[in-house]
């Protein structure tokens, strides 16, 4: 019995099929049936099928008539298979190298599980960014093989049939087949998601979904798009007959009538039956409401609302004013949306300036620094933050915020004359004639950043739309910069028409500010002990690991590194929980809000890739790259410069190589300050403490570049002393 059992319909799509059935046969996994559905012995596809199979003998087509559809084609293919392992894949897409093989690895760590999703791509016909629709599906689902109820988000009804492997004794016992009509998927991820006790996940492409330019079939209007509630009754029967929890029934009805909301809200879909088609989804919501089921917020909830009222009249004219509002504002409620459409119209507000960084996570990074230098040299420019809704106590309390996604939100965005954010505000934002928008960045980029992470898959599939990101950069007018590798990345990564300003970074500004009574005072508030020598450990983000993984045992390096060493963990911003937590040696200073004021209180940092790296050689203290991965980091994320060859100082690979380097001081060594000053001289350019007084001196009071504060050489900076030098003292 082979392995996998690879069904492949080709109705329609004979000049691509070729190319289908050698990326199954090219697998470096091979112990697998291939099984191509055609339309008969004469049609086009038997010929491409029977060339395979005289070259292959796991090729073994088998034949289904056209007015079957998808869903005979497949079935066909269902009672042909050996495997044990079902997949299937359409005939104009492909499993990406290496698909069959990380399967079988992944199978063998979770055992036999009844269904194990994985992640697909969606690629564009012609031009535009492969997307992949799966990852945010399945993120935060357990490591290993788990219950259904542990992850009743995973319904499967979001995912197609050939974005999952199906154990073949699962769907012979769940007498499971592929429903009659379009959007087969639909039924068959429903009911195969219902009847199945083990799941599993594996977070990595395997298929390659290709677009075709005529579009999808089920996106097309006609009499088929009614054939959708046929395929949603079917589900919601089964569920209620199976006695389906109401913890999982809840998610599943809430997805069925996404899909349905979607179409409903599509006239162009429904040339014919609209009344018809929201009536009988309004009684198949009434009917099969789930107790306990909360209507979603936003304009899908109105129309949740609206559904099961049976209030057509209300819903059709809910669907004309989205229209008219258009695609530009994305406010969450349809009332917000048509007054940030007629706010739009005002005229812009010349004394008012917005800021917001790391999309709302609080009053921090270059906004923040300068907001507090433009409130006081441009003290009449009215200043207001924006925070989302929970992080409103990281605001000062004497700074005017507002929360993202509110009425007032959009009414500060529309009128706004200047707009400060160190990433991008949201897709809906209008840029308007007259007004200023400052990309700030929030670091020294190491890793590809912008159209340059295209060529490497894992990060582009997390990226979305290039041509959408591109988009956003040509609201830009101007780009903050903190010495010449920024410039020319940016120019590359994020081409457009702004102009750079090589100011330096406003929140570097402090590290030339502080006094020594500032860095105790923030070792104090994080817990260092007097005498201690603090070292920041501040990994990055993984773009091809999901979830937090320090990659350092820190309690066994304290104990290796030297008595008197405490470690201050600070990971990336994306797994901030919101609470500082300590004990032993070991202080994690993630949650703290300052960044800076974690590097003022640091001895030395040990990093691997992160940006902080950038910052902290600004404070002209000892650094020591952790770089265990370096050549996985390079190859799946990609990297602008070699870190190895120009690093700021010490690079360990090994835990034990990293705690010699504390334990017999060559991080504080005459070759590690070398190192630094070659690192300082090129990244730290035009960091010398005043670059957020030439922001505000440029984009508020409007001075000319050649009246700006003219930069202090680098040898003439002084950073704040580290604690060393003068606490022990």
């Amino acid at each position: 019995m082979p392995r996998f059992s690879i069904i492949v319909p080709s109705h329609g799509v004979a000049g691509r099929l070729s190319q289908a059935l050698d990326s199954v046969l090219a697998q470096s996994f091979g112990d697998l049936e291939l099984i191509p559905v055609c339309d008969g012995p004469d049609a086009p596809a038997a010929a491409v099928a029977a060339g395979h199979a005289e070259r292959d003998s796991r090729v073994a087509p088998v034949h289904s008539p056209p007015s079957a559809g998808l869903s005979g084609a497949r079935n066909a293919g269902l009672r042909a298979a050996r495997g044990a392992y079902l997949l299937f894949l359409d005939g104009d897409d492909v499993l990406v190298p290496g698909a069959l093989a990380r399967l079988a690895a992944r199978l063998s760590e979770t055992g036999d599980v009844d269904v194990l999703y994985f992640e697909h791509e969606r690629v564009p016909w012609w031009e535009g960014e492969p997307a992949n629709p799966a990852a945010p599906l399945l993120a935060g689902t357990p490591r290993g093989a788990f219950a259904p109820a542990e992850a009743p988000a995973l319904t499967g009804v979001a995912l197609p049939a050939w974005s999952a492997a199906w154990r073949r004794a699962f769907v012979t016992d769940a007498r499971l087949r592929f429903p009659d009509g379009h959007f087969t998927d639909v039924g068959w991820s429903g009911l195969a998601g219902i009847a199945a006790e083990r799941l599993a996940v594996l977070r990595s492409v395997v298929v390659r979904h290709r677009l075709r330019r005529q579009g999808s079939r089920l996106n097309l209007p006609g009499a088929h798009q009614h054939e959708l509630l046929d395929q949603v009754e079917l589900v919601l029967a089964r569920s209620r007959a199976a006695g389906l929890p109401p913890d999982r029934a809840r998610p599943l009805f809430g997805q069925l009538f996404e899909v349905v909301l979607r179409t409903a809200a599509r006239p162009g879909r429904l040339p014919f039956g609209r009344r018809a088609f929201f009536r009988r989804a309004g009684s198949l919501h009434r009917a099969h409401r789930p107790a306990g089921f909360r209507t979603p917020g936003g304009s899908l909830g109105v129309q949740h609302r609206l559904l099961a009222a049976g209030a057509y009249t209300a819903f059709r004219a809910l669907r004309g004013a989205n229209r008219a509002a258009g695609r530009l504002p994305r406010p969450r409620l349809p009332l917000t949306r048509l007054r940030y459409a007629l706010d739009l119209r005002r005229p812009l507000d010349e004394n008012l300036a917005v800021f917001c960084a790391y999309w709302g996570r609080g009053y921090t990074c270059n906004p923040a620094a300068i907001h507090a230098v433009a409130r006081r040299l441009a003290p009449w420019v009215r200043s207001v933050f924006l925070v989302e809704a929970g992080q409103e106590h990281t605001v000062p309390a004497d700074v005017e915020y507002a929360v993202i996604g509110g009425r007032r939100y959009w009414q500060l965005l529309a009128r706004a004359k200047y707009l400060v954010n160190n990433a991008n505000f949201a897709e809906g934002v209008v840029k308007r004639p007259g007004s200023v928008h400052l990309q700030t960045q929030h670091g020294t980029p190491l890793k590809k950043m912008g159209v340059d992470q295209a060529t490497y898959p894992v990060v582009a599939a997390q990226t979305g739309s290039f041509a959408k990101l591109l988009g956003r950069v040509d609201r830009w007018d101007f780009n903050l910069s903190a010495n010449r590798h920024s410039t020319q990345t940016w120019e590359r990564a994020f081409p457009g028409s702004y102009e750079t300003l090589e100011y330096g970074y406003p929140r570097n500004d402090v590290y030339y500010a502080a006094s020594p009574r500032d860095v105790v005072r923030a070792r104090r508030a994080l817990g260092v002990p007097d005498g201690a020598t603090a070292v920041l450990y501040a990994p990055t983000h993984r773009d091809h690991r999901t979830g937090f993984e320090p990659g350092l045992d820190l309690e066994a390096f304290c104990e290796e590194a030297g008595e008197d060493v405490v470690v201050l963990l600070r990971a990336h911003y994306f797994y901030d929980r919101g609470v500082l937590a300590g004990g032993g040696r070991v202080i994690d200073v993630t949650a703290h809000r300052s960044a800076e004021d974690v590097c003022l209180a640091a001895d030395a940092l040990i990093t691997d890739y992160s940006s902080i790296m950038f910052d902290y050689a600004n404070l002209d203290r000892p650094i020591v790259v952790y770089a265990d991965d370096w050549e996985v980091y390079r190859e799946t994320r990609g990297v602008c410069f070699d870190l190895m060859a120009e690093p700021p100082g010490p690079v360990a690979r090994t835990p034990e190589e990293l705690a010699r380097i504390f334990r017999e001081g060559a991080y504080r060594s005459a070759e590690s300050t070398r190192l630094r000053a070659a690192f300082r001289a090129r990244f730290c350019e035009f960091d010398d403490g005043l670059a957020a007084e030439r922001v505000v001196r440029r984009i508020f009071l409007g001075q000319p570049p050649e009246s700006l504060p003219p930069l202090i050489p680098l040898a003439e900076r002084l950073p704040a002393p580290a604690a060393t030098v003068f606490v022990r003292s």
